[in-house]
């Protein structure tokens, strides 16, 4: 009877550390009072139900006098407490009546023991079970990813075994083999109709240059792997990566004149070839224009016959493959495209020439461990190498300085690229070492720009590949393209502020040349014998721009005084104020100027949408010379990356409780505190910390940063100095919505301060990794806590650490997860997995408050917390999943840089 006495009056003692609210607790002192005088042979009866009353009421006036709370519980949540009580006391009667059957029924110790064991080989099967079942879900799910993970590492597998991210196109080929005979009918009337006319027209020399046969052969161009972008991409776009391989038996002939004839007898090209369905409508077709285009340069290969023959030789082969190249790029290589409208209202020049998706800043920093390349002795010592850095992008090629001897060169180089397409586009860096016969190889690496714009910054090491050993140190930032005037600053370290697109549309009126320039600006017109007598040519002209030392020309129009020229440039500005844009109209056979143009940059200062698109009046050409075209100017804006916790800001200490929005708030009275001079030295340097910690009182749309403050402040008071403790709800009310039902959840450790160990802890408090994940076949969310490291130790030994987790607004004990408690360590490892039953939708609205703790004892007023993060699950890909280092931080201390 003493130990079933001690064990309730234990459990009456439990109830009022797990359930907030003065009456909650009054009511287990009385019924502690009840229980142990039930058998007192002096209280019975009306007299023993009136001690219990006046004690109730003693309580309860007790602690409510003792601690005043700022706002009083209502009904809804002192029902909710109490039904949670009866909860907790019919799970325990649940739990002992079996104990207690047995006693009664005068049964064996064994047949309990039997019961426990038979039920714990269910669970476990139970269990093991449902993990295979979840085992077999996940493979199927992330089938790539298990087998890149699992089966490579176990089974040893070499390293170029890899699983791209591409499907099969077995259908696609089968249909370009079907219609490919009907291709190239197509093809010969483009050449013949179109091509043949303008080869013509270019040159003089070439008035009577036919193709005299035209044969595309048997053999289709092959589709090697097909990726579409879905979620990288715009809701009203998608986009396709076409790996194409061609080796075609192609025949093509040519007269160039009588006795001189060229040709191509076989064709080899392989790129890759981007195809864009956008914009999507809602009407037929569905899709407003399709654009396609590579993404880098294909490699090409031919097969030269007749007098072209000579083009074959080693010294003429990468000469004339680089012109066709270069012929190739200006139609549908990066950033040009070939855009195929399908309904009126889509304009043809924004599918040609969209604005950039950005401009990423790369920075050449060092590099380590190089291969030494050069040797003396006749090869016998190792010598040092002379590297460079080579930065390619589509058409842009950049080259760093060269450091002499050296194995572990420094560059400090700073290079700003244009970027038309992220994902897809990638950066390619090749390290060579410098001789005076032929520069060495030593590595590179590819890296695309879609990482850089998601990551905002990346600094780190690459590795470089095609060689033994060797790394280069790289930072690469993102920077967006705004219209705010505001982010508008001059550049002081040499960097752009700002990027000028240029879109080339054509000109009109052009003078012929330079002599009927000449006599426009004398006479008005040409004289009439001049007229009569000279045989006039139309001129062939082409664009030059200029800003400073940044200079790019457009393509040759031949023979037009009318020139359509479509095209597209970007320049880099780094004094929008200053610095001014200088377009020439040039004839191409003497370089001589048909007119020219001056348009200051501070002009697009005043434009709408910083944009002009009009016909611009050339100087120096003739009356009605005109040029049209469109100059855009965007500022360049550094994206900082993404925080994966949010710190809460330091607060300004207040004197009282202060409402400031009377629709949120009911007005409460101020409460002083009391001045630091009259207090003890202890008190004030305690009263001086925990006023730094303070967060003011904020609205029911709290966010992020103001629950993290609103769960770990410690608001000071003159109760709160004088040791008094008291216990606040949770208020998650504010997280979601304002239809979102507030949780019960008790905070008993809100009076309990934090060790002076972290109170004074500068630096960081480490960072734990997690693995966040959707499972759609199972609608459950899937956290896996992998490991933490660096985190703060709580003794010379490091902490008995474990993570506990909460799907805001749900807060309840039944809803907290928690892991294995890892002992002694600051590194601890939990391979834990989690999963939280949730709609997707609801999933992407909600919030994650993870929690890593120290495992006190029960005796010990402290608290446990050693660093707290809380993730919005809206800023994450659930769906596919993110594995990502989160920083910890304990709200309100601030923290040291």
């Amino acid at each position: 009877m003493l130990v079933r006495r001690s064990g309730v009056q234990s459990v009456f003692q439990f109830i009022p550390k797990v359930f907030s609210g003065v009456e909650v607790r009054a009511l287990c002192r009385t019924l502690e009072f009840f229980h142990s005088n039930l058998h007192t042979p002096c209280l019975h009866g009306a007299h023993f139900v009136h001690r219990g009353i006046v004690m109730l009421e003693q309580e309860r006036v007790e602690m409510s006098s003792g601690s005043e709370m700022k706002k009083e519980l209502s009904s809804s949540e002192v029902s909710r407490a109490l039904m949670q009580l009866v909860v907790f006391v019919a799970r325990c009667a649940l739990l002992l009546y079996p104990v207690y059957a047995c006693g009664a029924l005068g049964l064996s110790v064994s047949w309990l023991l039997l019961t426990v064991l038979l039920w714990g080989l269910w669970d476990k099967n139970r269990r093991r079970k449902g993990e295979r079942v979840d085992a077999a879900i996940d493979f199927v799910e992330n089938e790539c990813h298990v087998i890149k993970s699992e089966f490579m590492t176990a089974l040893n597998s070499p390293t170029w075994i890899q699983f791209n991210e591409v499907e099969k196109a077995a259908w696609i080929n089968k249909i370009l083999h079907q219609a490919w005979p009907f291709f190239g009918i197509f093809m010969d009337k483009l050449l013949k109709e179109s091509i043949q006319p303008m080869i013509r027209q270019s040159n003089p020399a070439l008035k009577t240059f036919t193709f005299t046969k035209v044969h595309f052969g048997q053999r289709a161009p092959t589709i090697t792997g097909v990726r579409v972008y879905t979620q990288e991409a715009d809701m009203r776009e998608v986009i396709l990566d076409f790996n194409i391989v061609y080796l075609g038996d192609i025949d093509i002939d040519a007269d160039i004149k009588p006795r001189i004839s060229a040709g191509v007898k076989e064709l080899q090209l392989q790129g890759m070839l981007r195809v864009i369905l956008n914009p999507l409508i809602g009407q037929s077709p569905l899709v407003g224009g399709v654009t396609m285009f590579f993404i880098r340069r294909p490699t090409m290969h031919l097969n030269w016959t007749g007098m072209t023959n000579l083009l074959d030789s080693p010294a003429l082969r990468s000469f004339s493959e680089a012109t066709i190249m270069d012929i190739i790029a200006s139609i549908m290589v990066l950033p040009n495209r070939l855009c195929f409208p399908l309904i009126d209202q889509v304009k043809v020049d924004e599918m040609r020439f969209p604005l950039p998706r950005g401009v990423v800043r790369v920075h050449v920093l060092e590099a380590q461990d190089l291969k030494a390349m050069d040797t003396v002795m006749m090869g016998l010592v190792k010598g040092k190498s002379d590297p460079y850095v080579v930065l390619t992008v589509g058409n842009q090629r950049f080259q760093t300085k060269t450091i002499k001897e050296s194995l572990t060169p420094r560059w400090n180089e700073v290079y700003e690229f244009v970027v038309h397409e992220a994902p897809g586009q990638e950066l390619e860096v090749e390290l060579y070492d410098e001789d005076t016969d032929k520069d060495d190889f030593m590595g590179r690496f590819n890296l695309d720009f879609g990482e850089v714009k998601k990551e905002r910054e990346i600094n780190k090491w690459f590795p470089l590949e095609e060689i033994e050993k060797g790394k280069v140190h790289m930072k690469l930032q993102w920077l967006s393209l705004q219209t705010d005037l505001e982010l508008l600053k001059e550049a002081t370290d040499g960097c752009a502020c700002a990027m000028l697109a240029i879109y080339l549309d054509s000109a009109s009126n052009l003078p012929k040349d330079q002599n009927e320039l000449s006599q426009l600006e004398k006479h008005g017109k040409q004289p009439k014998e001049a007229r009569l007598t000279r045989r006039q040519h139309n001129p062939n002209s082409y664009v030059k721009f200029s800003i400073d030392q940044q200079t790019q020309k457009s393509k040759i129009v031949y023979a037009s005084r009318e020139p359509v020229f479509e095209q597209y440039f970007t320049f880099f500005v780094h004094n929008v104020e200053s610095q001014v844009l200088n377009v020439q109209v040039m004839l191409a056979e003497k370089k001589n100027t048909l007119g020219m143009l001056t348009l200051p940059l501070a002009r697009l200062l005043k434009a709408s949408d910083l944009t002009l698109d009009q016909r611009f009046q050339l100087e120096r050409s003739g009356s009605n010379s005109q040029l049209k075209m469109k100059a855009i100017l965007r500022i360049l804006k550094l994206e900082k990356p993404e925080p994966k916790v949010s710190n809460p800001p330091v607060a300004k200490p207040r004197t009282g409780n202060q409402v400031k929005d009377p629709q949120l708030q009911q007005p409460q009275q101020s409460q002083a505190q009391p001045p630091l001079n009259s207090l003890k030295p202890e008190e004030k340097n305690q009263a001086s910390t925990l006023s730094q910690m303070q967060v003011p009182v904020s609205s029911s749309s709290g966010s992020q940063a103001e629950y993290m403050a609103r769960r770990g402040s410690l608001m000071v008071s003159e109760n709160r100095l004088t040791g008094s403790t008291r216990m606040r709800r949770y208020d998650s009310h504010s997280l979601l919505s304002e239809n979102s039902i507030a949780s019960s959840r008790l905070d008993l450790l809100e009076g309990v301060p934090y060790p002076n160990a972290i109170m004074n802890h500068q630096g960081s408090f480490g960072q734990i990794q997690l693995t966040i994940r959707y499972a759609t076949l199972r609608n459950k969310l899937t956290v896996t806590v992998i490991n933490c490291r660096n985190l703060f130790p709580c003794n010379s030994n490091g902490s008995d650490t474990y993570v506990r987790i909460y799907l805001l607004p749900d807060q309840r004990w039944k809803n907290r997860m928690r892991t294995k408690v890892k002992r002694k360590t600051v590194d601890p490892v939990f391979d834990e997995k989690f999963e939280f039953s949730v709609p997707f939708e609801e999933a992407k609205t909600r919030k994650l408050d993870v929690s890593v703790k120290n495992n006190r004892m029960f005796h010990t007023r402290e608290r446990k917390e050693i660093g707290m993060v809380l993730i919005d699950l809206a800023q994450l890909d659930l769906v596919k999943g993110s594995t990502e280092w989160y920083e910890l931080s304990i709200p309100g201390l601030k923290k040291a840089v």
